[in-house]
């Protein structure tokens, strides 16, 4: 498929930070790959897209984008990305962050967002524990798994991610792997373009802190993921033994919070 954009994903890339930080087998790196391809897709100008991002290792995401982008402190890059829509919404304002920064310390944030339908995109890297600063359990470690905070199995059930964004009214809802990365791709673009909260889930798990210590944990690859858009996002959980289910799960439309505020505020 050809795209009419005066991009290509080369052109989102900071090429003069590398190389980049991350360990070998992290899927951060082909996530933003996919990511940049997905920006040059909609053709949107460069000038007009915002990308935040909060703490860890996905958080260091922003500062290898070439577009204007923010390092928020832990937990806030949601509130941060909603002050910049809110001030300017003719931008295209996209969060790229990891599972403990959006969903532990920045749950609470997700939450509000989703349900008030803040016109932002959404992306976090989901590796299943807090990789940066030593791999403790995080609200995405599966029952029973190692960390450096549950050295008896975690005892605590994971988020559903999918789920928890179609409960709190996210209009876009999709989960991929980097082993994906066409669809990723196709799902990064879609989300960017559809007007209203989006939400896309990418389930790469930490080589270094969760996966040398939990031989088992499923790592998203095909061989042990299979697609189902139709999937029922209550099914999604995401454990060891059972295959991996991706796609795109949620397609609706709801009035977006900027709109309700303007008509609101002329009345």
């Amino acid at each position: 498929m050809t795209y009419n954009s005066p991009y290509t994903k080369d052109d989102f890339l900071r090429d003069d930070r590398g190389p980049h930080i991350w360990c070998p087998q992290c899927g951060i790196r082909p996530s933003i790959q996919c990511f940049a391809g997905a920006l040059a897709q909609t053709g949107i100008d460069r000038d007009k897209i915002v990308v935040v991002s909060g703490i860890g290792c996905a958080g260091r995401i922003a500062g290898y984008m070439y577009c204007d982008s923010f390092h928020a402190t832990h937990g806030r890059a949601i509130p941060f990305a909603t002050g910049v829509k809110l001030a300017n919404p003719d931008l295209t304002v996209v969060v790229f962050s990891g599972d403990g920064d959006l969903f532990a310390i920045g749950g609470n944030h997700f939450i509000h967002a989703t349900r008030r339908n803040i016109d932002i995109s959404v992306f976090c890297i989901n590796n299943g524990v807090y990789g940066m600063t030593g791999g403790q359990s995080a609200p995405t470690t599966h029952m029973g798994a190692w960390t450096a905070t549950s050295p008896y199995g975690n005892c605590e059930p994971p988020f559903n991610l999918p789920h928890l964004a179609e409960s709190c009214g996210a209009v876009y809802v999709a989960r991929w792997t980097p082993a994906y990365t066409d669809e990723l791709t196709q799902s990064m673009r879609e989300a960017i373009q559809t007007r209203g909260f989006s939400f896309v889930e990418i389930v790469t798990p930490c080589p270094t802190n969760y996966v040398r210590y939990n031989p088992t944990v499923n790592t998203g690859s095909k061989e042990h993921t299979r697609i189902d858009h139709s999937a029922d996002v209550h099914s999604l959980q995401y454990s060891c033994e059972a295959q991996l289910v991706v796609g795109t799960f949620v397609r609706r439309q709801r009035p977006v919070f900027e709109v309700q505020q303007n008509n609101r505020t002329q009345t």
